[in-house]
């Protein structure tokens, strides 16, 4: 376990793993971590900056953290800001493991082909704990609230689940689709590789952003975000086997010749179980480093999409749809906090996915595993 002990040793592998490792926990358990619900707006509270934590009361006392009440007033015509009205006699503490709005923990909802019109509800555990929050009326809102009073810190953490599986799927489906074309293309030679390497050709040339808004444009907008999610994926997927199908067939010419895959075909095995067997696990190295480093694709597609009205629609929350609102120059003055928490996320997400790929690579590598 040489490579084990060299990816440990890299802090930056490290740290992008722990990152990556904290961030899906988050939003695996966003409905306990998240102090509200996503799609529940505030009365009286559209566009709210970040509540402000108070540690001492009114009256000059200590009584720990603790928040008020607070509503939005009246917006001057000529600057846009906003008067914000507070509630100081109703003091609400803060405290960790509070009861909050009910959720199902574990509740998947999956769509089922061929229509995708129907889905199946796998029933979750029924809770109302909630990881923080406050216990009296007023409302902790740890990264304001957006235009329809919803909290933004809990719209972030359930959108994560759509931002960060994304890729994983993504990769699920291209990669076994990539390994498979590029194995035969590799492993039988002649015209069946031509035909397969002229059509992954052609589908490098295809630009995969445009393509993917001119697909986007053209689905039904009568779909729902978990259709519109299974379609990006399976859109992206199609287009994205091609440069690996190419790399590995240049990794199987070279691997077909060697000595055990040449004894597992004078014995008589079956071609395609060679390749599953013999030839492709040889190109393991490449691929887990490969995946690693192709995840951060699959979530800026799903946030470019979304950025432009073409991927997940609101009311369902996920970074790209969070972040369309960076287009408004208003919100970019007035209400920042609406634009950079999304903006960070998908940059530390996209940041910790190469610095661990990059670990890997170095983990991996021949030449450093023989010193």
């Amino acid at each position: 376990m040489d490579w084990w002990r060299r990816l440990k040793k890299n802090p930056l592998a490290r740290f992008g793993a722990i990152l990556l490792l904290v961030f899906y926990f988050a939003v695996i358990a966003a409905d306990f971590v998240a102090p509200y619900d996503p799609y529940a707006s505030q009365p009286n509270g559209s566009l709210l900056p970040p509540t402000k934590v108070y540690l001492v009361s009114q009256s000059g006392q200590f009584i720990g953290p603790h928040i008020y009440p607070t509503t939005q007033g009246d917006t001057n015509l000529e600057t846009g800001d906003r008067q914000l009205i507070v509630d100081f006699t109703k003091p609400s503490p803060l405290r960790l493991l509070v009861s909050g709005p009910e959720y199902r923990l574990l509740q998947v909802s999956l769509p089922v082909p061929p229509t995708w019109d129907e889905a199946t509800i796998i029933p979750g555990i029924p809770l109302n704990w909630h990881l923080f929050g406050a216990t009296g009326t007023a409302k902790f809102n740890i990264l304001g609230t957006d235009d329809q009073g919803r909290d933004q810190f809990s719209r972030l953490l359930h959108g994560g689940r759509i931002s960060m599986f994304i890729g994983i799927f993504g990769i699920i489906i291209t990669y076994p689709l990539g390994l498979l074309i590029g194995g035969i293309s590799g492993y039988f030679g002649g015209v069946t590789d031509s035909i397969i390497m002229r059509l992954a050709e052609v589908l490098m040339t295809f630009p995969s952003i445009y393509l993917l808004v001119t697909l986007g444009a053209v689905l039904p907008s009568g779909l729902s975000s978990t259709q519109r999610f299974v379609l990006i994926v399976v859109i992206t997927s199609v287009i994205s086997w091609a440069g690996l199908a190419r790399v590995i067939r240049g990794q199987v010419l070279s691997i077909k010749e060697r000595e055990f895959v040449q004894a597992a075909r004078a014995m008589g095995g079956n071609p395609l179980y060679i390749i599953l067997r013999h030839v492709l696990p040889q190109t393991a190295t490449y691929v887990v480093i490969s995946a690693t480093l192709a995840v951060p694709s699959f979530i800026g597609a799903e946030a470019i999409l979304s950025l432009i009205g073409l991927g997940i629609q609101q009311p369902d929350p996920s970074w790209g749809n969070m972040l369309s609102l960076a287009s408004n120059a208003s919100i970019l003055v007035l209400q920042p906090w609406l634009i950079w928490p999304p903006a960070v996320l998908i940059i530390l997400t996209v940041l910790a996915f190469n610095l661990l790929g990059d670990g890997l690579r170095d983990a991996l590598d021949p030449r450093s595993l023989r010193r």
